[in-house]
């Protein structure tokens, strides 16, 4: 049962949020081979002066083995 949380800066409108929780269903199911009804989606936003310390440091730098996908940039 997939349950994907996504940690984006704030400031995108509830449709944006909508259709980015449709794509990743869409991607979890074609991927994993599961039925909708087993995915979730969450969306957490997060301050991008907050970024850094809610997100880089402790989702990012202190879980290298999570990720499989790295982001291009470094923090502020």
């Amino acid at each position: 049962m997939p349950h994907v949380i996504v940690k984006l800066s704030s400031g995108n409108s509830e449709e944006q949020k909508a259709k980015l929780a449709e794509e990743i269903t869409k991607a979890v199911m074609d991927s994993l081979n599961y039925g909708e009804e087993a995915v979730s989606v969450a969306m957490e936003e997060i301050d991008p002066k907050d970024w850094t310390e809610k997100v880089y440091k402790p989702d990012i730098l202190a879980k290298p083995e999570q990720i499989y996908k790295k982001p291009g940039y470094e923090p502020v």
